[in-house]
């Protein structure tokens, strides 16, 4: 933000961001008794995402920006485990998760397709 470096202009940068928003949304209507599980771990999660693209981006190494992108999908995947358990437990369904999985599904085909890149 204030240092206005290049990551700020990648589209992968940009739907980890949409991706960390939505997470947020929902935190708030899942019930207080998940608060110290899912809500943490989605939090978490979600919060990885964006920071380990920033960090990435700032590597000079191919080998060191490929780890930071190889962690962040890991992040999206969990992240999507996570919303499963939301569903199992009943919190959601997952016609009413639509966006957050379209964002799901988007951060990582643009991470995986960083990976090929790099």
């Amino acid at each position: 933000m204030f240092l206005n470096l290049n990551h700020y202009k990648l589209n992968v940068y940009k739907s980890a961001r949409q991706l960390r928003f939505e997470c947020y949304q929902i935190l708030s209507k899942l019930p207080e008794t998940e608060r110290f599980n899912l809500t943490d771990q989605i939090r978490r999660a979600s919060t990885s995402v964006v920071l380990n693209i920033t960090e990435g981006c700032s590597r000079k190494s191919d080998l060191e920006r490929k780890r930071y992108f190889e962690v962040e999908r890991g992040s999206v995947i969990e992240l999507d485990s996570c919303f499963d358990m939301v569903i199992e437990c009943n919190y959601f369904r997952a016609e009413d998760l639509v966006k957050i999985g379209k964002l799901i599904r988007t951060a990582f085909i643009l991470l995986s397709g960083m990976l090929k890149s790099e």
